[in-house]
């Protein structure tokens, strides 16, 4: 399954390309010079670039700040799988070419997320109504490919960390890096949020949701998805630490 879900995600990364989601915002500074330009050119002509070539798949799902249900927004992931059981994402706020890196997920199947601390668990979302829903994607794959992806990815879990706020319109990555998590049950997610990828990718959500009622699922494990019991974790900017670091480097 893996090389078979390995081939179908090169031709998916590729066909996919059709630049349908811009980014959120514009760029600040200055127009890129000339002379960027034609280094940046003769970069992508003369260097490797493997860590970037082995992204395979490309995902598209919906995020929401951990701890803040209603600060919500679509997450354009570019996916490597590792091994059989650990995929990581990069994560853009568009499939464009200007679109901006907004973070990173890590993804684990049940065997490994059992093996987690009960603290770090709670980093952790699950994926089960995201893929049983249709909100979670491969645009371009074939039906049968795709399903075939989800039967694994429903019973994965996510750890997934934005450090870019596109979505509050910010042009540069400011504030702290946020954890973020998944939805897990019918009325959780807005409405136009669905309506409008679904009119960009020419997809109905309803239609995919309808085409995997027949994946199996499993219980979520105990510790995933920590917010709905009110546990909330997330990053701050501490004075405390800052003070800390900068001794530290002083040493």
């Amino acid at each position: 399954m893996k090389q078979l879900i390995l081939i179908f995600g090169l031709l998916v990364t590729a066909a996919c390309n059709n630049q349908n989601s811009p980014s959120n915002i514009g760029e600040a500074g200055a127009e890129k010079s000339d002379k960027d330009k034609l280094l940046n050119t003769g970069a992508e002509l003369l260097q490797h670039k493997a860590p970037i070539n082995a992204i395979a798949t490309y995902m598209d799902g919906f995020h929401f700040y951990n701890g803040n249900p209603d600060a919500q927004m679509e997450a354009h992931h570019y996916v490597t799988q590792l091994s059989e059981d650990l995929y990581q994402a990069v994560i853009y706020d568009g499939n464009q070419k200007d679109a901006k890196l907004m973070g990173v997920e890590y993804i684990v199947t049940e065997k490994l997320f059992k093996g987690l601390p009960e603290q770090e668990k709670k980093l952790w979302h699950s994926h089960r109504y995201e893929v049983k829903s249709g909100l979670l994607t491969a645009p371009g794959i074939p039906d049968r490919i795709e399903h075939e992806l989800m039967e694994k990815l429903v019973s994965t879990y996510g750890k997934t960390i934005h450090t870019w706020h596109t979505d509050q319109e910010n042009s540069l990555p400011v504030g702290a890096p946020m954890i973020m998590m998944g939805f897990t049950q019918d009325g959780q997610i807005h409405d136009h949020l669905i309506k409008e990828r679904d009119t960009r990718f020419k997809i109905n959500t309803t239609e995919i949701r309808n085409k995997r009622n027949d994946i199996a699922v499993k219980e979520i494990v105990s510790g995933a998805d920590a917010w709905k019991n009110g546990e909330f974790r997330q990053f701050t900017i501490s004075s405390e630490i800052d003070s800390a670091l900068h001794k530290h480097q002083k040493q």
